[in-house]
């Protein structure tokens, strides 16, 4: 009997978790872990799937180094052309309907490698909503310079979060989205 209801409460727990899946989708870029922790906050208040964008050559923090300008982040941001390379798995955009796209502010612009993402993607039938990280900076054009990038999907009105935003902020500000 006792096996018998660990089975019962195991298939229940199955299907809990299918109910909770969703067609939303929160990708992110974070190299300090402060837009990860936002993302993931995003992304449980909303149900979503969590894809986060890996470089395929990892930013150190000499890379970061703002007071540098001979460093890596500054140099492919002084180089609106780069294209840093993206490594891990690739996502599937396929069955996800809204999709949240959050990264840092870099120099008051999205970095280089939310470029490569958005431009190797096709979000036709998506609805895009981006948001940022930043320790002063807005979105700025940030939303609509990617949106130009993409070429496709209907891209909203994005917004920069803290990195101690709540989950009941968050979610404030995902129901205003409608």
């Amino acid at each position: 009997m006792k096996k018998l209801i660990i089975v019962l409460l195991a298939l229940c727990l199955c299907g809990a978790s299918a109910l909770a899946e969703s067609d939303a989708l929160v990708i992110y870029f974070s190299c300090t872990g402060t837009t990860k922790g936002v993302a993931e906050k995003l992304a449980n208040v909303t149900g979503a799937d969590l894809y986060e964008i890996v470089p395929a050559v990892p930013y150190t923090e000499e890379d970061l180094n703002y007071n540098d300008r001979s460093t890596r982040a500054t140099s492919e941001q002084d180089h609106p052309e780069t294209r840093p390379e993206i490594g891990g798995e690739d996502v599937d955009l396929t069955g996800y309907s809204t999709i949240y796209i959050g990264y840092p502010i870099w120099w008051g612009e999205e970095p280089r490698i939310m470029c490569t993402f958005v431009e190797s993607h096709d979000f036709t039938d998506k609805t895009v909503i981006p948001f940022c990280t930043s320790g002063g900076s807005g979105i700025g054009r940030s939303g609509d310079d990617l949106a130009k990038l993409a070429g496709t999907g209907t891209w909203l009105k994005g917004a920069r979060h803290s990195g101690s935003i709540s989950e009941n902020d968050l979610l404030a500000w995902v129901n205003g989205l409608k």
